[in-house]
């Protein structure tokens, strides 16, 4: 109710001031991260942020301000700042706040988790400590930790506007992960993973270090490999890093402007038959998943590709005026500090029916590809990349040895147009997620 209150201390200083509508947004959280390294502690951290934004429309004007402090003149300060910049603002038809909902917010039980504050400390350091511990014992070949983290946040978000809309909600997210060396040979490479939950009994230690290290064993002698047009499997890591190039394309806002290689597309198949893509806001575990967006408009799970067919992009309020069409519940907000803005909530590629082994039977030589680097220098509007890539070689249909220093080049919608299986592993990383995915042919350039 903390949170509550002040939306209504804010409230009370719009009075009389003639605005025609009005957004208060609060957010508040406890963020703990502990960092370990050569088993000592090297970074304990606790920050305890809050912000309080407010939106006012003035005619077609949109004004914006934000305080870090509920002291009366903050507060004053920033009523002040939003009325003139509404003021100030150029006229847009197309401002606006939400009007109410006229269903009832998702309840998303598992969002919360109140026993997390009540775990010792002491617990959550020792987490840190034993994932580097665990991950060293796995292999003698892995030799030190760069460093081992554990991560948590709780928090509430509470948003009020003079539509009628009001909603809050909690949550919390813990995190943990490592990042690995291996030596042999005169050898070293890296390997890393992590987890993360909603709560601190979700954490699996062993698994992650388990997959840390095979990740750093596996490409130890690593070289690289002969130039070759060959079948190609992206494991999940590499698949949902492709997903992520081409995730700003979704955004309706990217096609209006003409930044978006889907621009003027839906309808048409631009995918395999195999790729359906959602943006779910209600994911279970989803790090962008919550009852309602920024801007208060209920979260929800919106179909992008449907069996390889575009059905539609992903709005937030203002942008699918512009568009003439609902909000899809996909404002964004980064902080108090900033404007809610279109973006994604939990970009997810439907997972198949195919093991690993099915999808590396049948290549006679071909590639499996872990790692890509220098994906944000893909091109957005067309889909072209020209990337480094690390992974393993294969042949017959099993992996021959591990592989570095090759380069792999194509165009991002041509690329998941030949996609022939898909894996059955699906893994979410951050807020994109993708299962592994054969493509039927891509240039690899190597020795």
């Amino acid at each position: 109710m903390e949170l509550e209150r002040r939306l209504e201390q804010v409230e009370r200083l719009l009075t009389g001031k003639g605005v025609d509508a009005w957004e208060i947004a609060s957010g508040s959280s406890r963020d703990l991260t502990v960092e370990a390294k050569g088993g000592k502690v090297e970074a304990f951290k606790v920050a305890e942020p809050f912000g309080v934004a407010l939106r006012v429309l003035s005619g077609e004007g949109l004004g914006f301000s934000f305080a870090t402090t509920l002291d009366p003149a903050a507060l004053d300060r920033m009523v002040e700042g939003a009325l003139v910049a509404a003021r100030m603002q150029s006229q847009d038809p197309c401002h606006l706040l939400p009007g109410p909902v006229a269903e009832r917010y998702p309840e998303l039980p598992w969002l919360d988790d109140p026993e997390l504050p009540r775990v010792p400390e002491e617990r959550k350091i020792a987490a840190a400590l034993e994932l580097e511990r665990l991950t060293l014992a796995r292999d003698s070949r892995l030799k030190r930790v760069r460093k081992s983290s554990y991560s948590e946040s709780s928090y509430r978000f509470c948003l009020k506007n003079s539509h009628g809309v009001l909603a809050s909600y909690s949550g919390s997210q813990v995190s943990a992960s490592v990042l690995v060396i291996a030596e042999a040979d005169g050898d070293a490479q890296s390997g890393g993973d992590f987890a993360f939950g909603n709560r601190f009994a979700d954490l699996d230690l062993q698994a992650i270090a388990e997959r840390a290290g095979a990740k750093a064993v596996s490409m130890l002698g690593a070289r690289t490999m002969p130039t070759m047009r060959c079948p190609a499997v992206f494991d999940n890591r590499a698949a949902h890093q492709l997903l992520d190039a081409l995730s700003a394309s979704f955004l309706g806002e990217n096609a209006l402007k003409g930044k978006s290689a889907l621009t003027g597309r839906v309808g048409e198949k631009i995918f395999s038959d195999l790729i359906t893509v959602c943006d779910d806001g209600l994911l279970p575990g989803g790090t962008g998943s919550a009852p309602c967006d920024g801007e208060g408009v209920p979260q929800r799970q919106n179909v992008l590709v449907a069996d390889g067919v575009l059905r539609g992009y992903l709005y937030d309020s203002y942008w699918g005026k512009k568009a003439g069409v609902p909000s899809t519940g996909n404002a964004v907000r980064n902080s108090m500090r900033t404007q809610p803005k279109s973006g994604m909530h939990n970009l997810v590629l439907k997972a198949g029916a195919s093991s690993r082994e099915e999808l590396l039977a049948g290549i006679e030589k071909g590639v499996l590809i872990t790692d890509l680097l220098g994906m944000h220098m893909a091109n957005q509007i067309s889909g072209d990349f020209s990337l480094g890539a690390a992974g393993f070689y294969v042949e017959k249909g099993a992996v021959v040895r591990p592989v570095k220093g090759i380069a792999v080049a194509g165009n991002l919608l041509d690329l998941f147009k030949t996609v022939d299986m898909v894996g059955d592993d699906l893994r979410i990383f951050g807020t994109v997620g993708s299962p592994s995915l054969r493509i039927a042919a891509l240039d690899v350039s190597g020795s």
